[in-house]
């Protein structure tokens, strides 16, 4: 049984919660704008190890391993394409006009405490909502470098001439 206190207009532990949810939610906006760059560093991995050893290894024609590395690296660049793609159902930030029509232009204002405290819910629900987006991308770039990884291993089998 939770015992609820009257708010008040300053409730300091209210406002730690809404800061402390509001940081969660810009944790998780750098976490996404970290994975966009991985995803771009990715493609210029994926890019050079390519050119450089592709050229290498159809030098002496076209062969099983080439294929699967042509493959390989088109599945990579597809997964970069998963990861930097403008998903536009993330949320980390507020309407500022809801906030008004919800908070101030009402008959009765709310309060700081309730503000905080509702912001602080609405917080939550937009971060586990991002989070199944921010979850994909993550493997998504897992995937793409590991198929990065088999794809310049193909490279290799094509130039050491293994099964051919």
């Amino acid at each position: 049984m939770s015992v609820t206190q009257p708010e008040t207009e300053d409730d300091p532990r209210l406002a730690f919660v809404y800061q402390e949810s509001l940081r969660g939610l810009q944790q998780q906006q750098a976490a996404v704008e970290s994975l966009h760059n991985r995803a771009g560093t990715l493609i210029f991995a994926s890019s050079f190890a390519s050119s450089l050893l592709g050229s290498r290894a159809l030098a002496d024609g076209l062969g099983a391993w080439d294929w699967l590395a042509i493959v390989l690296l088109l599945a990579t660049g597809a997964l970069a394409v998963v990861v930097l793609w403008p998903y536009y159902d993330l949320s980390f930030r507020f309407d500022a006009q809801d906030l008004l029509d919800t908070y101030i232009d009402t008959q009765a204002p709310a309060t700081m405490a309730r503000m905080h405290r509702d912001l602080a819910l609405r917080i939550k629900a937009d971060w586990h909502r991002n989070g199944r987006v921010v979850r994909r991308l993550r493997e998504a770039l897992q995937l793409a470098l590991v198929v990065l990884l088999l794809n310049i291993l193909a490279w290799l089998f094509s130039i050491a001439g293994l099964g051919s």
